[in-house]
């Protein structure tokens, strides 16, 4: 791992990562996996040989407990305070010749740029993308809100979000929304409160969608205005684990 990059500063990970295509040829000995929304029914045959092939796994300590069962692997589980010592450990696995597997939640390309960005750094060498079931498809499914008809945005990523924000306020009304909310300062209702004090219908219907797949996922149906009510961060009465989908006004249509 190089000395000089410091994985909790510098350029956007995510920026590092989304830089250029992913180059041709047989697949790099190192893959970032998206194990789904949580339940493993949703886990795809190629991520699951990912994991159960690679000699070491890294990933958030929440994602390795899903996989533990699924490999004979060594697990490096991290949280955000010892990352960058986690990962540097993955990087000299790896450069030892052991093939390694990073572990995300979801599909790596919802959100997850910015942890492929830091393993790719950490190990400086393209990472082998392996698309994942998100639950952001699992709403739209739910909500009935084709894809092509939708604007999703996460802000479930650190640093800025206003460019994000903008496109929520632009499309609102006019197109579907699917958002990731970022715990706990942006949560279903402080998005809900923003698009409303930007001028969008207050009648739109909103969909909080929580654990999607899990045994005890949870939809609840309300309205864009009654939905703002919630707002207050750390308060909210809602997941960290939500998807908040705000369907188009299909009334002017």
């Amino acid at each position: 791992m190089s000395d000089d990059y410091d994985l909790d500063a510098g350029p956007d990970p995510a920026g590092v990562a989304a830089a250029d295509p992913e180059p041709d040829g047989p697949d790099d000995p190192v893959r970032a996996v998206g194990i789904g929304p949580g339940n493993l029914e949703y886990l795809t045959p190629r991520g699951e040989r990912a994991i159960r092939d690679a000699d070491v796994v890294v990933g958030f300590e929440t994602v390795i407990e899903y996989v533990a069962d699924r490999t004979d692997a060594d697990l490096l589980a991290c949280g955000y305070a010892d990352e960058a010592e986690t990962l540097a450990a993955f990087a000299d696995r790896v450069a030892s010749g052991e093939t390694g597997t990073a572990v995300l939640m979801g599909d790596p390309n919802h959100s997850g740029y910015q942890f492929v960005g830091k393993v790719e750094a950490a190990v400086e060498r393209p990472v082998r993308v392996v698309p994942g079931v998100s639950s952001l498809q699992v709403a739209a499914s739910r909500a009935r809100t084709p894809m092509e008809e939708s604007v999703f945005v996460t802000l479930h990523k650190s640093g800025e979000i206003d460019p994000d924000l903008d496109r929520l306020r632009a499309a609102v009304g006019n197109r579907h929304l699917l958002v990731l909310p970022r715990p706990f300062d942006w949560m279903p209702g402080d998005v809900a409160r923003e698009l409303v004090e930007s001028g969008a219908p207050t009648c739109l219907d909103a969909l909080v969608c929580e654990r999607l797949t899990h045994d005890d996922e949870t939809i609840t149906r309300t309205t864009l205005g009654a939905l703002a009510d919630s707002a207050g961060g750390s308060d909210s009465p809602y997941s960290d684990l939500s998807v908040l989908v705000v369907r188009a006004d299909r009334t002017t249509k």
